[in-house]
């Protein structure tokens, strides 16, 4: 195992890292703000690269590609959202019926279950060869990470307005927003739609880095997104309290994955696995708060005699 193979291979983790961050954004806003399990994000990242390499393939500028992909992901989520409001479905279940017609309606974006864009006849933003040897300014990493900021600033002013902050409210307690007028219903299809939209939004740009788009290319993305939520939880959760910067700590729980799946590629780890370990990674943090509560934390006697663990 040469050290310098793996010095050479992290900058594109971050890249790869920074990309997903995007997506794992989108799942923050579903999983803590909104608190739903949106399982729609495995079928949009795939939409939102499929819609942004066609329209590049067909002559149109690489932001309004960008643009047509994330308009896509916020339909896709509305989808999902008038399953749950309107129709009355679960979440968890509206977002796999959103996920398995997005597979129906990818492959007619495509044309077929996969579509290349070459590097030398466009003009991407972003691309695996945008690593080393290019000006600053093209560099992947550093469009990316303007991306993000840009990204983050948004959504910190958006939740900050009055329909931002119903939102929260309808995440964090839907009966008593609806006791205080709240049209809870509408602030769960935005708040789907905008996740979406983020996560298309990523894989837009994830096909413009790897070069293609492909029909499983969005296939266990939740599981990284909520693995990149739950590091960026962990590691950052007691410094990080304003909202933009738990957004900026999800950035960074990405970035942590990616360049961590590096290191164990690098061990020479079956890449079979890489799924297994995403999910292990997944649980083990998510169980650590409630092995901290059950077996870490002291109980606590009040006055009385009485326990109170």
């Amino acid at each position: 195992m040469d050290i310098m193979t793996l010095v050479n291979a992290l900058p594109g983790a971050a890249a790869q890292g920074l990309i997903w961050a995007i997506m794992a954004i989108g799942v923050y806003i579903t999983y803590r703000v909104l608190d739903i399990a949106d399982l729609t994000v495995d079928g949009t990242l795939c939409t939102g690269g499929a819609v942004c390499i066609m329209c590049m393939l067909n002559g149109c500028n690489v932001w309004v590609s960008i643009l047509a992909a994330t308009c896509a992901g916020l339909l896709a989520g509305l989808v999902t959202g008038i399953f749950h409001t309107f129709m009355g479905i679960q979440a968890i279940l509206a977002g796999i019926l959103t996920q398995l017609s997005l597979w129906s309606v990818n492959l007619k974006i495509m044309g077929k279950a996969n579509q290349a864009i070459n590097v030398d006849k466009y003009d991407l933003l972003v691309s695996l060869r945008f690593i080393k040897d290019v000006p600053f300014y093209r560099n992947t990493i550093f469009v990316v990470a303007v991306v993000i900021a840009v990204v983050i600033a948004i959504l910190y002013w958006f939740f900050g307005t009055e329909l931002g902050c119903g939102i929260r409210a309808t995440g964090c307690n839907a009966n008593m927003a609806r006791a205080q007028g709240i049209n809870t219903s509408l602030n769960k299809v935005i708040g789907l739609m905008i996740s979406n939209g983020l996560v298309a939004l990523s894989g837009a740009l994830l096909a413009q880095y790897q070069g293609f788009a492909d029909i499983n290319m969005g296939r266990g993305s939740i599981v990284i997104g909520l693995a990149a939520v739950i590091i960026g939880e962990a590691i950052f959760g007691k410094i990080f309290r304003n909202f933009a910067l738990k957004l900026l700590s999800v950035a960074f729980g990405s970035i942590i994955y990616y360049l961590v799946l590096q290191v164990v590629i690098w061990f020479k780890v079956d890449t079979d696995l890489l799924k297994v370990f995403s999910a292990v990674v997944v649980a083990i943090f998510l169980a650590i708060p409630y092995w901290k509560s059950r077996y870490f934390t002291k109980p606590t006697v009040r006055k009385g005699g009485n326990l109170n663990a």
